[in-house]
């Protein structure tokens, strides 16, 4: 890798919005694939709605049994307060698209295992409700690196076609992404000069046939396969189930030479565990 040289453009910059909760209503619900469904929200609680990275992330709060709205916290000193024995039930989303005029927010669902998340999806219909509360923080990573590698399972693609979308014209991109099958692959628009990976868990290929894939063990050897150009400044991202991208990381700093300020690596999930989303650094 290159000897990083200081520029102001390639500066990440973290910045901080105030804590809000929001009550909106579903719009609109759109199956993309078997494995995600994509689901449009309004209200006039989006008025000052801010989302200024692509990995942003809100948190969700879903109605409780027999309810038709969520119970939502207010915003206190040292963050969420609840009213008394009533927690609801609530996941880490990345904000898909935003688009204030209309006061639309689009959220997409992995349906990629059983849980609350995933069960509410299935069944939502326009005029039900959901809460939100954030984003509290926006990692702001600049599009003018000289190439971007993004790498992540199902619950990454939200946050990889955002940030193809933004990613400007010519810029040199590669995606290496981890879905069940190919019938979980979407279509991404994007300027960039984008080079795509798919692998799957479904099976591999091998001297004797076909085999299962365990979960993330496709991505990292896609990823160990993956070239990384040797001029110019690049930026690493990658975020899914907290193993896999741990393994990830390891395996760029260590055997790639890629230095940890230039890797965004982030679990969105965990492997027998409820709702972990967290940074993952030394």
């Amino acid at each position: 890798m290159p000897t990083q040289e200081k520029r102001p453009d390639l500066a990440v910059e973290r910045v901080r919005h105030p804590l809000r909760f929001r009550l909106l209503q579903v719009k609109k619900v759109q199956a993309l694939t078997p494995h995600l469904i994509r689901v449009t929200f309004t209200g006039e609680d989006l008025h000052d709605f801010v989302s200024a990275s692509f990995d942003d992330h809100i948190k969700v709060f879903f109605p409780e049994p027999g309810a038709d709205k969520p119970v939502l916290p207010q915003a206190g000193p040292d963050g969420p307060v609840f009213p008394e024995g009533r927690r609801p039930t609530a996941r880490d989303f990345t904000p898909r698209r935003f688009d204030r005029d209309a006061r639309e927010l689009d959220i997409e669902f992995a349906m990629h295992e059983a849980g609350p998340a995933a069960t509410w999806a299935a069944q939502a219909k326009a005029g039900q409700y959901l809460g939100i509360g954030g984003p509290r923080g926006s990692l702001v990573i600049p599009t003018a690196f000289d190439w971007h590698l993004l790498i992540g399972d199902d619950t990454a693609l939200p946050a990889i076609a955002r940030r193809l979308e933004e990613l400007p014209a010519g810029k040199r991109v590669a995606a290496v992404i981890e879905v069940a099958d190919p019938s979980a692959r979407i279509e991404f628009r994007t300027e960039a000069e984008l080079h795509l990976v798919w692998c799957y868990r479904s099976e591999r290929e091998s001297g004797s046939g076909s085999e299962h894939c365990a979960r993330g063990e496709a991505l990292l050897q896609a990823v160990r396969a993956t070239y990384l150009p040797d001029d110019g400044e690049g930026y690493v991202w990658a975020a899914g189930e907290s193993a896999t991208i741990r393994a990830i990381r390891y395996h760029l700093c260590t055997e790639r030479g890629v230095d940890k300020s230039r890797i965004r690596a982030a679990s969105y999930w965990k492997q027998g565990a409820v709702a972990v989303h967290e940074t993952i650094d030394d």
